[in-house]
This record gives structure tokens, sequence and C-alpha cells, in this order.
């Protein structure tokens, strides 16, 4: 029987038992990214069940900016690192020096990794013997791939022997601007995987349209923990407004049109400032446009910001603004964390008809949504919210209620390890 939307029990719940903790790796791409927060809130969550979680990453993330849950569950001891050298003669040096000394704990997987005629250039470039050596000797119940192409990673694992279900989570630009590049990538995960988690309807279809079998699929939205994301309660304290944005500085978050649409509302109301939280290659491009709007000394520049920083900075804003837009080589949003973190602080949203939000954000009751692009449409919206306090707080009280009784990570911790335990018994 597949999963569906049906699982709805806590662990254990249905059965009246203690069930044992599973053995679960999450396989990512860097770590520990501050913009992976929604994994490390399914990763600690499994861990307070109980459960044994352990981490693979294809290399180490260069951000500066540590998540507070990475400190505090010390999750650096739990991880593990593939780094593949990318010059080719340090990847052949150090692949000699690795074979003889790991060949021991794993002769049959590794020589399996190096079979040219069977995985052609996977196997002729070295990148297969540098994914399966994490795995040597080590047995899981679950792995865990987080983005599409870590799960076809976990698809040649499960090919070269690793005993596990592999499960994969898709969340944006594997869906959307991935396949448009090759259509054919997800084929042989397709074949392999157990079990998919797109984390919104919107991507439940894209799925199916790449031909991923329906009977494997089941939405699992990202949630956020709704008790460390409060409403502020002397927002309305000040005559000053702020508008919020956090995200990374790249195209699909829609910078230019949130800009321009706040230069607008800022002519007519001295007392609006605006709040940017993040960082990117598209910094200096959104600065120099801030000077030539005229609004660069009421735009404030953060940096990124994680845990309790974060959480007083959603706290000091009345209105928050994320206008997606699909990019120009088709990368999309999936669900953004930071519109539940924002809706869940009670602020009143402003974003786009994209993607999955629509799912995340209820138009006209927990925010305002418009077409992408639209900047008359977004400047709109903020003149609407900047004008009513009234429509401000009603719709901060929705969104709050909205995502505590949909997203809320506890619930959502407990229906995933449903979800595995019904994997592992073959459901």
């Amino acid at each position: 029987m597949p999963i569906t939307h049906a699982i709805h029990d806590r662990e254990g719940e249905s059965h009246g038992t203690n069930p044992a903790p599973l053995k679960v790796l999450f396989l990512m791409g860097y770590f520990p990214s501050v913009s992976t927060t929604f994994i490390f809130n399914q990763l600690t969550g499994l861990l307070d069940m109980g459960h044994d979680v352990s981490i693979v990453a294809l290399k180490r993330s260069p951000d500066r900016v540590i998540h507070p849950l990475v400190r505090a569950y010390e999750l650096p001891r739990r991880a593990r690192y593939i780094n593949i050298p990318r010059n080719r003669i340090v990847r052949i040096l150090k692949a000699l020096f690795l074979f003889f000394t790991r060949f021991p704990a794993g002769p049959a997987m590794i020589l399996k990794s190096l079979n040219v005629a069977r995985y052609k250039k996977d196997a002729l470039n070295l990148n297969l013997f540098y994914y399966v050596l994490p795995f040597l000797g080590r047995k899981y119940d679950i792995i865990h791939c987080h983005f599409g192409p870590n799960g076809i990673i976990g698809a040649y694992l499960k090919t070269l022997g690793v005993a596990a279900k592999i499960i994969t989570t898709f969340y944006g630009y594997d869906l959307t601007r991935l396949p448009r590049e090759n259509p054919a990538a997800y084929a042989l995960l397709f074949k392999q995987g157990s079990l998919f988690l797109p984390i919104c309807d919107v991507f439940r279809q894209a799925l199916l349209e790449l031909g991923c079998p329906a009977r494997r699929i089941t939405v699992h939205p990202v949630g956020i923990d709704t008790q460390t994301f409060l409403p502020a309660t002397d927002r309305n304290d000040t005559t000053d407004i702020h508008i919020l944005t956090v995200a990374n500085f790249v195209e699909k978050k829609g910078y230019a049109y949130a800009l321009a649409a706040v230069a607008r509302v800022m002519a007519a109301h001295k007392n609006l400032y605006y709040l940017i939280c993040g960082d990117g290659h598209l910094r200096s491009q959104l600065e120099d446009q801030a000077e030539q709007l005229n609004i660069a000394a009421r735009i404030t520049f953060t940096g990124k910001l994680a845990g309790d920083e974060l959480a007083r900075l959603y706290a000091r804003a009345h209105i928050f603004l994320l206008p997606s837009v699909t990019a120009a080589d088709g990368d999309q949003e999936g669900t953004p964390t930071v519109l539940l973190e924002a809706q869940s602080m009670g602020l009143p949203v402003i974003s786009s008809w994209h993607s999955g939000i629509p799912e995340i954000v209820r138009d006209g009751k927990t925010g305002i949504l418009n077409r992408e692009k639209d900047v008359d449409g977004i400047a709109a919206s903020l003149e609407t919210l900047v004008s009513r306090p009234e429509l401000r707080r009603e719709m901060g009280r929705a969104g709050r209620e909205f995502v505590m009784r949909n997203f809320d990570i506890k619930d959502l911790n407990n229906r995933l390890a449903l979800i595995y335990r019904q994997a592992v018994r073959g459901g």
C-alpha cells in the first residue's frame, strides 16, 4: 500500500509500541549550510525521537554563519565528507592511496564502483569510487537524499550494494531547472528509489510528468519550530514601519522587483524602512539599484543571520516581502521556509503566485500574492498593508494559526518517522 497523506499518527501510537530506533543517513550537498535550516529541523527532530542519524555531505559549507542547531546538537561530529578533488591528477593519486587503505572494508563495492563497462564515465572519472567510500562497512535502514542530484548518488549507491531504502526529497531547482538541462537525469533514481518526497503538490505533479511512479510519491512539506518563531508583542509600539526580506541574493528571490516596488511606497511614507537579510553574488547589483532609486539610506543590509538574531529581525518587522520569480534558467522556489517563519511570527506576507508558494500562503487571509515581476501589484499590496495596521494584525494572527496547524515541525517529523518505518517494512 503506498504512503499517502493519511499518515497522521505519532510514531508508535497506532500499535501502542515503542519501535526500535532507526539508523538513518542524510545525504547532502554542503554541510553545515545555514540555508538548509529545513534539513536541520528534520535531522534534530529525529535525534530527539531517539533515532541514530548521521550525515554524508559532498563538501564542507563555506558559510561563516553557523545555525544554532548545528552547535547545540554537535552535528559536525555526525558528518563525513566525500570531497572529490577537482584536479584530475590529485584525484587519481588520492584514489590510489584510498584504494589500498580502504579495500579490505568493502572489496565488492569498491570493485563495482570501478566497473567502467557498466558505469562508463561515472566510474572512469572515479566519482563512484569516492561516493562509496563513506559507506564501506556501514549499514543503514534509510538513506535520505536531500535534493534530486543527491538522490542520483543514492541510486548509484543502491546499485553498488548499499543495503538501504533510498528516499529523496525534492526542494526546488532539482525539479525546475535540472530537468530542463537533462530530461533523463532521474531515470536511474526512479528505478532504484524507494520513495520520493516532494515538498508541495506542484512538485508531485512535476515528478509524475517526469515519469516517477505515482505509488512511490507522497508530499511531505517543510516545517518549522513554531515555538521558536513566536509573534512579537511590541511590534506596533513604533511609528516606523519595517519591511523585511530574508533570502539569498539570487535571481529567483525577486529582489529587483521588491526594490522597485518599495521605492514607490517609500515616496509616500517617510516612516518606511526596508531590512534585507541575506548574501550572495547579486549583492553589489542590489546595492547599486538601491542607490539609483534614492532609497539606500532607508535600507539595511544585515548579511546572513540565524537563530535568535534572525528571530529578533522578524520581531522588528511589520511586513514580510518575498516576490519570487522564475529565473532565466528555469530555477524556481519550492516552498520558502522564510514564509513559514514570518507567518509563524505573526507577520503578513507579500509574495507571488509562484511554484508551491500558494500552498503555504493563503491569499487574502495570511498574505497577498501577486503575479511574478508585477511591480505595480507588489507596490499596491505594500501600500494596503502599510496603510492598514488592523489588516496587518488580522493577517498575522491568521498566518500564525495556519502554520501551527499545518507546518509544525514536530508533527511533520513524527509523520516522517512513520514514512521511514513503512518504507523499511516494504510499504
